[in-house]
């Protein structure tokens, strides 16, 4: 062997890079940050369960997800105005002037000359939802002509559909609104009582309405034109977008939607009163905030609003189950408002670190 024949040295793996490393940590806390919805609803169940063990019947789950419901519609309706980044703050009120409306054309019809005129249940549902399309259209235009922000906007139509609801009645309540036969009006304790199948109507109601909500964002092209205006206004108007038109167009869904959350909720109740629905916009923002939808706009989903409205109601009804007081029910609701605001920006952050990384 000559001085010249030397054994090379094995070959050794290449060392992982640091920016490489960070970049999978990255992408896993996305993915995480993406399915947040379902981890906290699968930590939910789990802890509720184990320290009740009536949480996980099949009368208490099928009640839970009747409760689901309601603000799941509602919920749906203030994810469409969130995408073109607005906001709603209006719909808890829009529910309880709906819930007036129907309550007092069953209790004691509409006066007209010659008479009193009573409606069947049917057309006094789709009255109260007219009725909220309505509000959510006079929002719309005074956010679109009138130029008034979002957010003012729909906290003065909060007070002016409460009050309108109020004035209905003189602040009282229509009771018993199982109707008369020879009025033809009963049957309204069908959408909020009554099941199908062994499933609250209510429920098959939400599955409906998230159904066409889904349809709608995802395979039309208002759907499309949506998530353009919410993510880049002025790009949708250069392309064509009839911006004022869209957004005119989401309020409207939004008051339906809460029109028809307020009738479910008065049906259940089987009595109308002006405070229906108070403080539930709140909810319903939670639950599209939690379910990813970014307040920002352009981004969102509906299935991930049910979901988010799924776990405001089970931790709800878990925290009623456990004997949690009504003001530590108030801080914990809070708290899950801060913490779906806190990672829903997170999970912008990391998406934007991500996308300059990979540009």
């Amino acid at each position: 062997m000559t001085d010249t024949d030397v054994a090379a040295p094995a070959p050794t793996a290449a060392a992982p890079q640091p920016e490489e490393s960070r970049t999978a940590l990255k992408r896993a806390a996305l993915l995480l940050l993406r399915g947040r919805t379902l981890v906290v609803l699968v930590v939910l169940v789990i802890i509720f369960s184990s320290i009740s063990s009536e949480y996980l019947t099949q009368s208490n789950l099928i009640l839970m997800t009747k409760h689901v419901a309601i603000n799941a519609i509602l919920a749906i309706g203030v994810t469409f105005v969130i995408l073109t980044g607005g906001i709603d703050l209006s719909v808890g009120s829009i529910a309880g002037l709906s819930s007036m409306v129907a309550g007092g054309l069953l209790f004691k019809g509409l006066n007209v000359p010659g008479g009193t005129v009573f409606f069947s249940v049917a057309v006094v549902i789709l009255i109260g939802i007219v009725v909220g399309a309505l509000v959510g259209a006079v929002n719309g235009l005074l956010i679109t002509r009138f130029k008034v922000a979002p957010f003012i906007a729909t906290l003065g139509m909060l007070y002016v559909a409460r009050g309108a609801a109020q004035l209905h009645s003189n602040g009282g309540t229509y009771p018993d609104l199982a109707g008369t036969e020879a009025r033809g009006n009963t049957g309204f304790s069908f959408i909020g009582v009554d099941s199908l199948l062994g499933i609250p109507v209510a429920v098959w109601i939400m599955v409906v309405v998230a159904a066409v909500a889904i349809v709608v964002t995802t395979r039309t092209p208002f759907g499309k034109h949506i998530f353009a205006v919410g993510g880049n206004e002025r790009a949708a108007v250069l392309s064509g977008i009839r911006v004022n038109r869209v957004k005119i167009a989401v309020y409207v869904i939004s008051g339906a939607c809460a029109a028809l959350a307020g009738l479910l909720l008065t049906s259940e109740l089987g009595a109308a009163y002006p405070d229906t629905a108070t403080t539930y916009e709140l909810n319903a923002i939670a639950a599209a905030v939690l379910g990813g939808t970014a307040l920002s706009g352009g981004r969102g989903t509906i299935i991930g609003t049910v979901m988010g409205a799924f776990v405001i109601g089970f931790l709800s009804d878990g925290l009623v189950l456990v004997g949690v007081s009504t003001f530590w029910q108030s801080v914990v609701k809070g708290a899950v408002i801060i913490f779906a605001v806190i990672t829903e920006q997170a999970q912008q952050r990391l998406q934007s670190s991500l996308t300059r990384h990979t540009a």
